[in-house]
């Protein structure tokens, strides 16, 4: 890996991303690299800088910022032979989680670009758009929004001030799934599909998915009150929460969800309306990892 196209949202993990990539492009230099730094004045053009870097030939297309920015990297790289890299830098870094870089300084990722293995993982596809990590399809989703809206505070406080937002207006929502042809009807506060285990900055909502094991996890939390879901969600960090007798969790291949009222979010961002079908496509992009 000595040509190496280097996607950058500066503005990830509250601005950290601009000194986190500054560090990463040092040390690739200084090890024999040659660093082409992408950055896009929005996320249409950062897809577009993505997808001609792939076009290029470059030998590695790697994301430096959170979920939504790595987001970008795997729609352009995926089915092609172009591996993704991670120098994380974002609020959540569920990827990170999900690829074992979570925590990572950003010299230690960069090696890993250029020692470290490749990874054929799968890549869940809705229509024309991709995800790696966890679709949310409900109170999770509505979470989602809200902390996008918001601009203070940072980091997880904002997550959590949104929380207890969406929990003075919690309902249980009629759901329509489908799981590989199999349909059934259920009320339900939240929806999960996981190609990867966690989202929302390591709640492993999927504790048991793996990344290349052909299926998607559903966790499907059922028509529990606001005060019995602040009770379960403390335990979704651990994935203790599938123990709970509300909560059920399902393998498939392909997952409909049809639900009134909800725009799901994947990877951190909005995805679409339902209904939508989730299809797990398998060893659809190679990721770098740690040899």
């Amino acid at each position: 890996m000595r040509d190496i196209s280097l996607l950058v949202n500066p503005a990830s993990g509250g601005g950290r991303a601009r000194e986190t990539a500054r560090r990463a492009i040092d040390w690739l230099r200084r090890a024999g690299a040659v660093v082409d730094e992408l950055v896009g004045g929005d996320a249409a053009e950062s897809a577009e800088l993505a997808r001609r870097a792939v076009a290029s030939g470059t030998d590695a297309l790697v994301a430096c910022g959170g979920d939504g920015v790595v987001n970008l990297a795997l729609r352009a790289a995926v089915g092609t032979t172009t591996p993704i890299g991670l120098i994380p830098a974002g609020t959540g870094n569920d990827y990170a989680r999900m690829l074992g870089l979570h925590g990572s300084a950003p010299e230690t990722a960069a090696r890993v670009v250029l020692d470290g293995g490749t990874r054929a993982i799968d890549a869940a596809r809705c229509g024309d758009r991709w995800f790696g990590t966890v679709l949310a399809g409900g109170f999770d989703a509505r979470v989602n929004e809200r902390t996008n809206r918001m601009s203070w505070p940072r980091g997880k406080w904002r997550y959590n001030l949104a929380v207890l937002a969406e929990l003075a207006r919690l309902r249980p929502l009629d759901y329509a799934l489908e799981l590989d042809g199999e349909r059934r009807r259920t009320r339900a506060v939240l929806v999960a599909v996981g190609n990867g285990a966690s989202y929302g900055g390591g709640m492993r909502i999927c504790p048991d998915a793996v990344p290349d094991d052909g299926v998607l996890d559903v966790t499907v939390i059922g028509p529990v009150t606001a005060g019995r879901l602040v009770r379960v969600l403390p335990t979704v960090y651990s994935g203790k929460h599938v123990d709970h007798p509300q909560v059920s969790t399902f393998r498939a291949r392909r997952v409909s969800v049809s639900v009134p009222g909800v725009t799901a979010y994947a990877d951190g961002e909005p995805l679409a309306g339902t209904p939508l079908e989730v299809e797990c496509v398998p060893r659809a992009v190679d990721v770098l990892v740690s040899g």
